[in-house]
């Protein structure tokens, strides 16, 4: 007599993890206590200085949002074969901490924040290689909108970004009809005179932007390279857009509620204001993008 064994509702599942070994699991938690120790005392003079501006709030949220990714994909890398490319990987981590060293000596963001991916992509050729690379390069690639942009590079790009926002956002509006003057970055409207600030020329605003259209192409998971391309390239012109209507939204504030009303208005609501319009904008163009590109899923 022959006896049948059936696996019931083993359709479909998930697999399990295999078990970590003792000496993985060590060599993780040292890894990560090293990473901890190492950049940890970078977080906190962030916290202090860039991250308390306006201009670079966002670093605190691409972090948390990379560690999010990260995590998501944890049962993708552990399923990966490790193939360790150990030159690559040393390489890569000898560059990546002679950038933080010099970074941090000399106080150069740019340089000792940049380091974190250097070495975290290092770590990743040395325990799995090539391929647990190319598996969490997005996490890593985000990390990028968490750099600080160099003084300099602010510095040339918003007087011109400054000046492009005032003209058209007084031109616009002087031909509404209203009382609009502009000598440089000086608007004046009726008795009042605004000053169109380093915050409202865009560059940090379309750094953000972007950050937030590469996330929502992710989590979209669309897969042509063009539709992408497009979309992240568009985001440039849709962040100036948004700055053109904030300031617009300020003057008209200031000149039927005052002085003091567009002076609460700048420091309450009008960075909400920017990014709910560039959000608006960039749905549309998302749905504009969809005719000329079917929307795609990678497959789970």
């Amino acid at each position: 007599m022959q006896s049948k064994v059936e696996l019931a509702g083993t359709h479909g599942a998930t697999p399990p993890l295999p078990p970590v070994g003792r000496s993985d699991g060590l060599t993780l938690v040292v890894l990560g206590l090293a990473y901890l120790v190492l950049f940890l005392p970078s977080y906190v003079d962030l916290s202090s200085t860039v991250w308390a501006s306006d201009e670079q709030g966002h670093g605190p949220i691409i972090l948390a949002v990379s560690i999010w990714l990260l995590y998501q994909q944890r049962l993708e890398l552990w399923a990966l074969e490790p193939r360790p490319a150990g030159l690559s990987g040393g390489l890569l981590l000898i560059f990546g901490t002679a950038c933080y060293a010099f970074g941090r000596s000399q106080s150069i963001l740019l340089f000792e924040v940049s380091a974190q991916i250097f070495i975290l992509a290092a770590l990743t050729l040395i325990l799995l290689g090539w391929k647990g690379l190319k598996t969490i390069w997005f996490p890593l690639f985000f990390l990028l909108f968490m750099v600080p942009l160099p003084e300099v590079l602010v510095t040339a790009l918003t007087t011109p970004l400054k000046s492009a926002v005032s003209a058209i956002a007084s031109s616009i509006l002087y031909t509404l009809g209203y009382p609009v003057g502009r000598a440089g970055v000086v608007l004046t409207v009726g008795p009042y005179q605004l000053l169109v600030a380093d915050a409202c020329a865009g560059l940090n605003s379309m750094f953000t932007l972007e950050a937030l259209g590469m996330l929502y192409m992710k989590l979209m998971n669309y897969t042509s390279v063009g539709r992408n391309v497009t979309l992240a390239v568009l985001l440039v012109p849709i962040s100036f857009v948004a700055n053109v209507v904030r300031v617009m939204i300020l003057v008209l504030v200031t000149y039927h509620l005052g002085d003091e009303a567009g002076q609460g208005f700048i420091h309450g609501f009008a960075g909400m204001v920017l990014f709910m319009v560039a959000l608006a904008l960039m749905l549309v163009l998302d749905k504009v993008l969809n005719l000329a590109w079917p929307r795609e899923r990678q497959s789970k």
